[in-house]
């Protein structure tokens, strides 16, 4: 079995520093972690995912940098285990499919300054990469939302993670 979470009482009762740190595990933006441990208590799950998606589409840019800073190249080996469950399905991609996305990679690191951003959560990595080549023709701004989506995204499944299943 595996352990459990503090679920949301657990999570409203923590230290500041330790729900913050908690915070951080899932998204690296302090300016985040910050926002939704003054939000406490939260009457619900729900209420809390909600708080962390308006928080992200209220994040300075800088802070945005600092949530990107914390993930990792899709198709390069995780760096914990949450970012390995989230991109299963490229794992075990062919050697083809993961050369393009190595590619792809650079060819949008070098376009937007940035790592690419996916919530890659039950995608495929032949999915991840047309995400990654479509979104290669957005211009800067459109990109710059379209990150801060997935980013919510992939914050929403982490926090239930954090609260109800730590495997």
């Amino acid at each position: 079995m595996a352990d459990q979470g503090p679920g949301l009482a657990g999570f409203d009762a923590m230290s500041d520093d330790a729900a913050h740190q908690a915070l951080l595990a899932c998204c690296s933006s302090p300016g985040l972690a910050r926002s939704l441990v003054v939000g406490r208590p939260y009457p619900s799950v729900e209420a809390l995912l909600d708080a962390a998606d308006a928080a992200v589409a209220r994040l300075p840019e800088s802070e945005i940098d600092l949530a990107l800073a914390g993930h990792f190249r899709i198709g390069e080996r995780p760096r914990s285990a949450d970012s390995a469950r989230e991109q299963a399905g490229v794992a075990a991609a062919a050697d083809e499919v993961r050369e393009a996305l190595a590619e792809g990679n650079r060819t949008y690191e070098e376009r937007f300054g940035h790592i690419y951003l996916v919530c890659a959560t039950g995608k495929s990595a032949e999915e991840v990469l047309a995400l990654l080549t479509a979104r290669l023709r957005n211009d800067p701004e459109t990109e710059r939302r379209v990150v801060r989506t997935e980013l919510a995204k992939i914050n929403r499944i982490r926090l239930r993670g954090l609260l109800e299943d730590r495997r």
